[in-house]
């Protein structure tokens, strides 16, 4: 067993997770409890759902606080040697209609965490973004990418609020010494996923499964890499482990375009649904592709479970949420 793989087992150790009740947040919850840590989930349910983490609610090991991460830490949260940080709407359809509340989240929200980790010693992991680098001009997007971000834009309270957090996470390591990590997270998808929450995959599969028009923004070329939530969970566990600082991308290399994706769905849910196009929305990335090569390398991690697999995961929970069961084959 090498290095990385052994970070997966170190001994139990006491995490703050905030944005626990999100989809990345309650799979992440669930990973730190099985491997034995003690577990503080801090999320104020803004978009995180309580019932993601139903489960463990009862476990001996996690308790759950109903908290905004840009309030002053508590006592309690001084005790944790870790932190991972997820507290930011990720969905557009969020964050878009609530600008203000997103842009606090990603610089007071981490400002907070910055302080909280400088006087306890622990280490802060947060989940930056691939939306970091914008519609890139560089593809595939590696790490040295400085980006090509619209500041002004629609979606810009998110991209440049986890840019700002990001220059201070650096800024707070470099001068105060303070133990960062940064994880660069490209699309995830995975169950926990939310009907309406704006993101394709989701919206696909609940197009499908309810016999609507599957929506494909501008021509459907523009290309996305998905990587299934359980992948993204080992892979920021490594990272917080790990010796290296970062940014790191954790995401899966494989490109798609839309309409690949679509009618991949299409197959996979029996749907007669069809595929209608509408304008690309201001600012929306014509192509988006991880270079993985420093989590290979330094952390040894790549994702494993491959696209299809991991879309019939995703679609048996949205049959679940939706009270479906079957589709009507064509």
């Amino acid at each position: 067993m090498n290095q990385a793989q052994d970070a997966l087992h170190e001994a139990p150790r006491t995490v703050l997770v905030t944005g626990a009740a999100g989809f990345v947040g309650s799979h992440l919850c669930e990973a730190l409890l099985a491997r034995g840590h003690r577990v503080m989930a801090v999320d104020n349910l803004s978009t995180g759902d309580i019932d993601h983490l139903d489960r463990l609610l009862g476990h001996k090991g996690f308790t759950f606080h109903r908290r905004d991460v840009c309030l002053e830490p508590t006592p309690e949260m001084m005790q944790a040697d870790r932190i991972y940080n997820l507290a930011c709407p990720a969905s557009p359809a969020y964050y878009q209609t609530a600008p203000v509340d997103t842009v606090l989240s990603s610089v007071l929200g981490v400002w907070r965490l910055l302080e909280l980790a400088q006087q306890s010693g622990a280490r802060l992991l947060h989940t930056s973004t691939s939306e970091v680098y914008g519609d890139p001009d560089c593809h595939p997007q590696h790490e040295e990418y400085w980006g090509h971000v619209n500041p002004n834009g629609a979606r810009s309270c998110y991209d440049e609020g986890k840019r700002c957090a990001e220059a201070m996470l650096m800024a707070y390591h470099q001068e105060r010494g303070v133990d960062v990590r940064v994880a660069r997270i490209f699309n995830t998808y995975g169950p926990r996923l939310r009907p309406g929450d704006g993101r394709v995959v989701s919206n696909f599969i609940v197009q499908a499964l309810q016999g609507e028009d599957l929506t494909v923004y501008g021509d459907g070329t523009q290309t996305r890499s998905f990587c299934y939530v359980d992948d993204t969970v080992k892979g920021l566990m490594r990272l917080m482990e790990g010796e290296h600082v970062g940014p790191i991308n954790i995401g899966n290399p494989g490109e798609h375009t839309m309409l690949e994706l679509a009618r991949m769905i299409l197959g996979l849910t029996g749907s007669r649904s069809r595929i209608v196009f509408r304008p690309l929305p201001q600012d929306d990335p014509r192509r988006r592709c991880p270079d993985i090569t420093r989590a290979k390398t330094l952390l040894k991690w790549a994702p494993e479970v491959p696209l299809e697999d991991g879309l019939r995961r995703t679609i048996e929970h949205f049959r679940g949420v939706l009270g479906e069961r079957s589709v009507t084959v064509a």
